[in-house]
């Protein structure tokens, strides 16, 4: 068992010359990296008394300092909240509310949103992570402020990730020490990764994927993680061809953008062993794509909940399998139950429910939430499936009601709470479409009062700064009345039905 606080000091001992991270010409070798963290974990307990159970956020885009801080809260036993850039301020702030961390810190690029939260959050502080003081190498006065002495380190929180919910409002996923090591090793047995890899990360690290994946597995192992400020065609190709990363993480969207890159074709993949994709049901002409080029794509399944690695493709089944998410981990389980809680048998449709120690210890300061999907050891997923006759899990359907839009979940619940507060809304419902680029988009369907005068855009204008810009509506759908059933609930089959094919006479 190696707890997360060590794994960057012992590779630090036994190579500490290795790049353990290059970013923007920067390469910090292991020693460095470990460094960085120690006075980084001191600086926070000297200077913010940060200790076990405080929760630290981060503010910005993908970066050495992201990591650092993650190490860092390892070692004092502290929890790590990243904040998901594309949000809006007041998203931000349920946030912040809801986790009440006693210390934000942020790049400069988003500044003006930290100076709005910071009055209105007067228990948090916000620092810049450009100003210098958690590179101060100042120690409190006692000069002890690790918690490696915690026996139990397993079971403490580190990782507190929002997810937005079916009610509207977003839940913490609170995952412990313990479950990104069982993700790390469950990782290195998905990859075959090993020290001698090197991995490129161009996804959001505030996203499980981004962050666990690859990520985290790679300096697990003493691997080399070549990380990217965030994603961009070009420079992911151009890393392709000269940096020569052997493993990447890309999502549907991102794989769809690389293929209409002009230089796709021209490009060098030589060096890529795989390609791990996932996040919703991956279309095969994407994955096709790679295996064209000799890159076996491995599908992942799994969730923020999971951290996320649950079932998975390994490279000898990628291209024998396309279409299958794989088997479960090496150390998770998996079944398919019916609405009964029945097991059910070989290419039997129901809902997916996972089970391993890389599992959230539930939502935070949510015992209703975590209840709801946490029974006896099973984390019920919510996405509906089957297993074939091989003992290869499919995916079908997500069972709860969510839009998956450039790997990016978006709950209707908090689009249709933006639109419930617009006067002349008589009922809405948001639901998703069908989209050749992003996968799915959510499309805004409106009954309007009768004397309501409002346009398409006066709607799709309602969502500014409210929500993240990735949620809102790309379209706006009015309607006389939403279908129903017998007691009143609309029917959001129905609608999605009459978004795809128009009303009928």
């Amino acid at each position: 068992m190696r707890p997360v606080s060590r794994w960057i000091d012992e590779h630090a001992a036994t190579a500490p010359d290795k790049p353990a991270i290059i970013f923007e010409g920067e390469r910090i070798s292991y020693a460095e990296l470990a460094e960085r963290i120690d006075i980084c974990a001191a600086s926070l307990n000297a200077h913010f008394s940060i200790k076990r159970g405080d929760r630290v956020a981060y503010l910005g885009l993908n970066s050495p300092q992201f990591l650092i801080l993650f190490f860092a809260c390892a070692r004092l036993g502290a929890i790590f909240l990243p904040l998901n850039w594309r949000l809006a301020v007041p998203e931000h702030q349920y946030i912040l509310e809801d986790a009440s961390p006693r210390l934000c810190v942020y790049e400069e690029d988003f500044q003006q949103g930290a100076n709005a939260l910071g009055e209105a959050l007067e228990t948090c502080r916000f620092v810049s992570a450009d100003d210098g003081t958690l590179a101060d190498p100042a120690r409190p006065e006692d000069g002890d402020f690790s918690d490696d002495s915690e026996d139990n380190w397993e079971n403490t929180p580190l990782l507190l990730v929002y997810t937005s919910g079916t009610t509207g409002h977003p839940k913490g996923a609170v995952l412990s020490q313990g479950a990104i090591y069982w993700n790390a090793l469950n990782s290195l047995h998905m990859h075959d990764m090993s020290a001698d890899d090197r991995i490129l990360t161009v996804l959001p690290m505030f996203h499980v994927g981004g962050l666990n994946i690859q990520t985290t597995p790679a300096l697990f192992c003493g691997a080399t993680v070549d990380l990217h400020r965030r994603f961009s065609p070009p420079a992911t190709l151009s890393a392709f061809q000269e940096t020569r990363p052997t493993l990447v993480v890309l999502v549907p969207a991102t794989i769809s953008a690389l293929l209409s890159d002009p230089h796709w074709t021209t490009t060098d993949l030589a060096s890529l062993r795989a390609v791990a994709t996932g996040s919703s049901v991956v279309p095969i002409p994407l994955i096709e794509a790679f295996h064209e080029r000799g890159v076996p794509v491995l599908q992942v399944y799994g969730s923020t909940e999971t951290c996320p690695i649950t079932i998975y493709l390994k490279s000898a089944d990628a291209m024998t399998h396309v279409g299958s998410t794989g088997k479960p981990g090496l150390h998770c389980r998996a079944k398919v139950i019916n609405d009964h809680g029945e097991d059910l048998g070989p290419n039997q449709s129901g809902e997916i429910l996972v089970s391993g120690r890389n599992i959230m210890m539930g939502y935070w300061q949510n015992p209703e939430g975590s209840a709801q999907c946490l029974k006896d050891g099973w984390l019920s997923t919510g996405d509906v499936g089957y297993v074939d006759e091989n003992g290869f899990f499919h995916v079908n359907d997500r069972k709860k009601d969510v839009i998956i839009s450039g790997g990016e979940n978006i709950y209707p619940a908090e689009l249709e709470l933006v639109l419930s507060d617009m006067p002349g809304i008589r009922q809405a419902a948001v639901v998703g479409r069908d989209d050749p680029i992003w996968g799915q988009v959510p499309v805004a369907v409106v009954v309007p009062d009768i004397e309501a005068t409002f346009t398409r855009e006066d709607i799709l204008n309602h969502f500014n700064d409210r929500l993240a810009r990735f949620k809102h509506p790309k379209d706006v759908v009015f309607l006389d009345r939403l279908p129903t059933n017998a007691m009143g609930k609309v029917q959001k089959f129905a609608v999605r039905e009459l978004i795809r094919n128009g009303p009928k006479d």
